[in-house]
């Protein structure tokens, strides 16, 4: 399972989510979506990741975390 983590990465510089959306220019509703991982099937796009990230001052690699160890296994392999 890949989950992003937006909200730790917001908080730790006091960004709620109408802030950071400012931040990124994009809307509250998807910066809602994404924070509290309401995500479709679909999942975020790359165009929004880097958005936020940059909004951030991260890399979009760093808002990205793998939490089954199944899929961790499959990306070393």
């Amino acid at each position: 399972m890949i989950r992003v983590r937006v909200r730790e990465a917001a908080q730790a510089q006091d960004l709620d989510i109408a802030k950071l959306a400012r931040r990124a220019d994009l809307s509250y509703a998807t910066v809602y979506k994404v924070w509290h991982e309401q995500l479709t099937d679909k999942g975020v796009g790359l165009l929004t990741l880097y958005k936020i990230a940059r909004a951030l001052g991260v890399r979009v690699v760093d808002l990205i975390e793998e939490t089954d160890r199944r899929t961790r296994q499959l990306a070393a392999a």
